[in-house]
């Protein structure tokens, strides 16, 4: 008798991983050709208020993304088009803090 030798590891149903063995299938990443803008924003001192800045920029419609980090005051958005100033302005008044204007 021959026995037979498998490779593959049998994938299990409703695995986060995909055939080719990576964790993403990609249905997550950012969208090719999106706009990155880069915002100064004065008052913010940890991860609460970063958080805060991000969830208000995060409700602006068309954003894909925000990164926001404290300790340069920088906040990174991607988004589908141009934003409005005056729309990311009034965002992160509501998080309670200051938009400076792009970086």
């Amino acid at each position: 008798m021959t026995a037979e030798t498998r490779t593959e590891l049998p994938q299990a149903t409703g695995s986060c991983c995909s055939p080719t063995g990576s964790c993403h299938d990609g249905a997550a990443e950012a969208p090719a050709g999106g706009v990155t803008t880069v915002y100064e924003v004065k008052g913010m001192t940890c991860g609460h208020c970063e958080g805060a800045v991000s969830e208000e920029i995060s409700a602006i419609a068309g954003v894909t993304s925000v990164a926001a980090v404290a300790a340069t005051g920088l906040v990174t958005v991607t988004s589908e088009a141009v934003l409005d100033e005056a729309a990311v302005r009034a965002a992160v008044d509501e998080a309670g803090y200051e938009l400076v204007g792009r970086a």
